[in-house]
């Protein structure tokens, strides 16, 4: 629409300075498309050579040789088609400076306008380039570390079955029965990345299952969540490896029986859990609190949020308590 505006303002002015209608629209009509058809032709040659920042001088020697090419073109398509006007031909030849320094003035904003576009539109592009790389190694690390926590578990789970059949067939049976419940749920939520805590809690029930059966009475567990907390968002699998390391830390230090309890609660926005098991001071050899259990969670919530500080570990008297806060996705 610009560009029609100024062909027609172009007709006025020659007009006006005394040319016939037709000579105007002749010269409006030879100039402006070809000074188009040159823009176009600059903002192609950018679209896919986009000089870098210090060989700017591209586009000004660009410019220089597109407007002398275009005058040039335009020149002789005018002497060509507007014949026997001897005054119009001394008024143009005249006018050959302003009409350059229009023609350069258009075709240098046109490249510029098109290296400003041309470089945001690349940014972008790189940008959503680096985000889906990023994403895609974030997510390969988390299916990485959520992988990396089955082998340890299946194979004491396939070590206490081999030791219950001889003794105690019927219980053999069970816990196969669970471990198969356990990892058919392990697969299906590998395709989630989040899920309801209530679901959590019904997966980690069946992993707590299997180790009682392992571990006989010695193991006991209370779960405790609140209405509102049940219903909000967490990590599939998240629960696993603390409660584990829970068990690990609880049965392996002390020869009595434990209880191992978690409490989830909601907190404005955000998902607070806690579990805590007993520990022998003496024996406890874990000074800093965390396994590859608790690193991982740490890792996983890291990459997830952009945190590191959503787990925290503190040993007090001989209860060892671990608290997750899982921020909501609104």
């Amino acid at each position: 629409m610009l560009w029609i505006l100024w062909a027609a303002f172009q007709v006025l002015v020659l007009n006006w300075l005394g040319f016939s209608l037709q000579v105007a629209l002749l010269d409006s009509l030879i100039t402006n498309p070809l000074l188009a058809a040159t823009c176009v032709l600059v903002s192609n040659n950018l679209k896919y050579y986009l000089p870098q920042r210090d060989k700017h001088w591209y586009i000004l020697v660009l410019s220089l040789i597109m407007s002398a090419l275009c005058l040039a073109l335009t020149k002789w398509m005018i002497f060509l088609v507007v014949k026997y006007q001897p005054d119009y031909f001394i008024f143009f030849n005249r006018s050959l400076p302003i009409r350059f320094g229009m023609t350069f003035l258009l075709i240098a904003c046109m490249a510029m306008i098109s290296v400003v576009w041309y470089t945001f539109e690349e940014q972008k592009s790189n940008e959503k380039r680096k985000d889906e790389t990023e994403k895609t190694t974030k997510e390969a690390e988390l299916y990485k570390l959520r992988q990396q926590l089955q082998p340890h578990f299946l194979f004491n789970s396939l070590n206490s079955i081999s030791a219950l059949i001889l003794i105690d067939p019927e219980q053999a049976r069970n816990m196969i029965q669970q471990l198969s419940d356990f990892l058919r749920n392990t697969l299906k939520k590998d395709e989630q990345q989040w899920i309801s805590l209530a679901e959590e809690l019904q997966y980690l029930e069946l992993y707590l299952g299997i180790e009682k059966v392992r571990f006989g009475h010695r193991l006991s567990t209370i779960i405790e969540s609140d209405e509102s907390s049940r219903h909000m968002k967490i990590p599939n699998m998240l629960l696993q490896p603390i409660v584990e390391n829970a068990i690990k830390f609880g049965l392996y230090d002390t020869t009595g029986q434990i209880t191992i309890r978690l409490s989830a609660t909601a907190k404005g926005p955000q998902l607070i859990i806690t579990v805590q098991n007993p520990f022998d001071p003496e024996t406890f050899q874990n000074t800093q609190g965390t396994g590859f259990g608790l690193s991982s969670v740490q890792r996983r919530l890291q990459l997830l949020f952009g945190r590191n500080d959503l787990l925290d570990t503190k040993a007090e008297h001989d209860i060892f308590t671990t608290t997750v806060k899982i921020p909501q996705q609104l």
